[in-house]
């Protein structure tokens, strides 16, 4: 969908001149442009804040040469690229056509002819790229258009050769986890096999309208792809087997892109003949809308300093950015508040008074909205890939590469950050935020021998800048990319660092040594540390899952080498080990920030829900999860009560001391009940995430009272502002906390 340029969009790249935004992700922003001799063009940018990345430039490179690898018959041909520009740049053909998520939310599934011949046609677009030794890594819905002439493959930014194993960030996996391989979800190579794997979830999706392992939170799925079996039950009868192989977990087992092509279609007739009217009929009107858009840019937020009307700088993100909605609606974002808009309850977008100036065409009124607010982003597929936390009046998360902070009572964006964050290297003891940040002398020298010291500031509630570093550890190397601030607590911050070598990207390297330091949060005078073993030469998850302080104990989840998890706990005062033991829950459940303690006990769910004391490790009691195959989601405690859901059951409540079952939910959805997040508890109701929407079951009567609508899969209790707290997609909204 085209929309107008921001007021401070270039205006243009190279000689190509900017028409209208076609979108904006993590990475960068898409747009309409056009040659000087008419030739009309979609112009990818890298966004400013990450281009001064050496990283990042390196993927954009790759990106460039895989779309070239692709050539125009299978992909948008590459027309013009500079990525070694102060802002680097792609332009490609402009795809005529719908993504193919658009087209099946558009009109529906499609028929099982064309989603043969769309799959044939995208076997051999692989192919091409598989004899090149490239492969995609990212084969999802959105990244397929579908023209008259045959789908067309695009954005390679996390596409790489064959066998090389560099870009991979920090505790994450590359790719889009409803559509990856099992190799790649569990951290292994991408091979070809693995694009052949995602390509038949995208078929699954183009014939079903759903996720072969369904949809749900990044763990979950992760989860599903690599130990569960596909859902094929919607797919066409003749169609099921021949992607069921595709879709085996033993790659040696699925069949080469030439082998799946010759079963799915017989190459015979022209590719148009194979679409349905309705998307026909798309194609046209998007081919049309090109001619027909009247290139608009939107005016600066009131108050808001004049742009520069020339090519932005590398580094030092636009935080004036603005938010464009669909249905002709262009809302203007708060100044200062990032790409972000509101929406009131009555789900109407909504500017505050003095935000901007005023938008043309009345919004349009959301039916049956149950939050109490909610907001968007516009440049990011995930506004929390780390857990959101509560300080003061706000609730802070990563949206965009960016911390971002919200009033948690109305839903107000405060700000974003002014630099790329990660939620492992921030923290907060509900009055002030902590990150970890670098000297300024590191940027582009990273690899000096001896490294640079570890440096540890607070980040401005009112502002969302890092101020003056307080802290400074000089016996560790403050650049490497696994150190991580692990919490904060008491006055206490507590750190893993390493010292020794950089090396390159974010990974583990031999002959770095590993400690756990706490450092006196007023003074940022260092209390103690003491070493810890480190992970294997090359690994790329981080040495601790989630850290805690309760009770005297600093408490930890660490995943091993061999992917076991174990709780480790150390006294808080000293740092001194004092007990640890394996736990057997799934390291991607532990993901999500699932410590659940009070003053006496650690609570871990699992086959059985158990209380472990916190002085010694030894387990106080343990409930089984009742039937065949069941088992307990993370805990959550409040007032001497365990709350937790028990698959096939719902939530069930459990006395802290005894763990003996005080009741369990009766009817409602709690079959259906998810286990991955913690049961939010209010005084009245508990509440728990399944497929009909948030729940809120009434603690005295154990039913469900109320059912919320949501697009979440995250949820945070803010106490203060009687607020939950959804985060979900670009979406974070606000619900009644009872």
């Amino acid at each position: 969908m085209l929309s107008p340029l921001t007021h401070d969009d270039p205006p243009g790249f190279g000689p190509y001149q900017l028409l209208a935004r076609l979108g904006s992700g993590g990475m960068g922003t898409v747009y309409l442009a056009r040659s000087p001799g008419g030739r009309t063009v979609a112009l990818k940018t890298m966004h400013r804040r990450i281009a001064a990345d050496a990283d990042f430039r390196t993927r954009f490179r790759l990106e460039t040469d895989a779309a070239r690898v692709i050539g125009g018959q299978h992909g948008a041909e590459v027309v013009d690229a500079d990525p070694g520009a102060e802002t680097p740049w792609l332009a490609t053909e402009y795809v005529l056509g719908p993504p193919l998520d658009d087209a099946v939310e558009g009109s529906g599934p499609l028929p099982e002819p064309t989603v043969r011949a769309v799959g044939a046609a995208l076997c051999a677009a692989l192919g091409q790229l598989h004899r090149s030794d490239v492969v995609h890594r990212d084969l999802k819905p959105s990244n397929i258009m579908l023209t008259a002439y045959g789908p067309k493959l695009i954005d390679f930014g996390i596409a790489r050769a064959i066998g090389d194993a560099r870009l991979t960030r920090t505790g994450n996996t590359a790719g889009t986890p409803a559509f990856m391989s099992p190799e790649q979800a569990s951290g292994q190579e991408h091979t070809p096999a693995g694009d052949v794997f995602a390509l038949a979830g995208v078929l699954v999706f183009a014939a079903t309208g759903q996720a072969a392992f369904g949809w749900g939170q990044a763990a979950d799925l992760l989860y599903r792809v690599q130990y569960t079996e596909p859902d094929l039950s919607a797919v066409p009868a003749g169609l099921a087997p021949v992607l069921a192989q595709a879709l085996d977990k033993d790659p040696a087992r699925r069949p080469t892109t030439g082998e799946l092509a010759a079963r799915l279609h017989d190459g015979g007739g022209e590719f148009a003949d194979h679409l349905t009217v309705p998307l026909l009929t798309e194609i046209g009107r998007r081919a049309a809308e090109v001619w027909q858009f009247t290139p608009a840019r939107l005016p600066a937020p009131a108050g808001a300093p004049p742009e520069p009307v020339a090519e932005p700088p590398a580094a030092g993100p636009s935080r004036r950015k603005m938010l464009l909605m669909g249905g002709g609606s262009a809302l203007a974002a708060a100044a200062g508040a990032g790409a972000w808009v509101w929406w009131g309850t009555d789900g109407t977008p909504y500017q505050k008074p003095g935000a901007g100036p005023e938008v043309s065409a009345p919004p349009k009124k959301k039916e049956n909205s149950e939050w109490q607010w909610q907001v968007a982003h516009e440049d990011s597929e995930d506004t929390a890939p780390g857990a959101p936390f509560v300080v003061g009046d706000m609730v802070a998360f990563v949206a965009g590469q960016g911390l971002n902070a919200a009033d948690a009572a109305s839903g107000t964006i405060k700000w974003q950050s002014d630099a790329l964050e990660s939620t492992y290297r921030t923290a907060t003891d509900g009055k002030r935020i902590y990150r970890i940040c670098e000297p300024e002398e590191a940027e582009g020298n990273k690899g000096k021998p001896g490294g640079f010291p570890l440096l540890v500031a607070t980040v401005g509630l009112d502002d969302g800048k890092t101020g003056k570093a307080f802290a400074e550890i000089t016996d560790v190397n403050g650049v490497i990319h696994m150190n991580q601030l692990l919490c904060a607590a008491d006055g206490v911050l507590y750190l893993a660092a390493g010292a020794g070598e950089y090396g390159v990207g974010y990974k583990f390297e031999d002959g770095q040594s590993w400690k756990l330091i706490a450092v006196d949060a007023g003074s940022g005078r260092r209390r103690w540390s003491q070493p810890v073993k480190g992970r294997a030469q090359g690994r790329e998850r981080l040495l601790f899952l989630s850290a805690a302080v309760a009770g005297g104990r600093l408490v930890l989840l660490r995943e091993q080498d061999d992917g076991t998890v174990r709780v480790t706990v150390h006294d808080a005062g000293s740092g001194e080990a004092v007990w640890e033991k394996p736990l057997d829950v799934p390291r991607k459940e532990l993901d999500r920030d699932p410590l659940t303690t009070d003053g006496d006990h650690l609570y871990v769910g699992g086959g059985s829900l158990r209380a472990l004391r916190l002085s010694s490790g030894r387990e106080t009691w343990s409930t089984r999860a009742r039937g065949s195959g069941s088992r307990f989601g993370l805990p959550s405690v409040k007032d001497g009560v365990v709350y937790a859901v028990e698959k096939g059951r719902g939530v069930v409540a459990l006395d802290a001391r005894t763990g003996k079952r005080a009741w369990t939910e009766q009817g409602g959805d709690g079959a259906r009940a998810g286990t991955g997040d913690r049961p939010v508890i209010g005084s009245a109701h508990v509440y728990s995430a399944s497929p009909a929407g948030l729940r809120a079951i009434d603690i005295s009567s154990h039913n469900t009272a109320a059912t919320y609508k949501t697009r979440g899969d995250r949820f945070v209790a803010h106490e203060r502002a009687e607020m939950i707290i959804a985060f979900g997609g670009r979406f974070i909204a606000g619900y009644p906390l009872k």
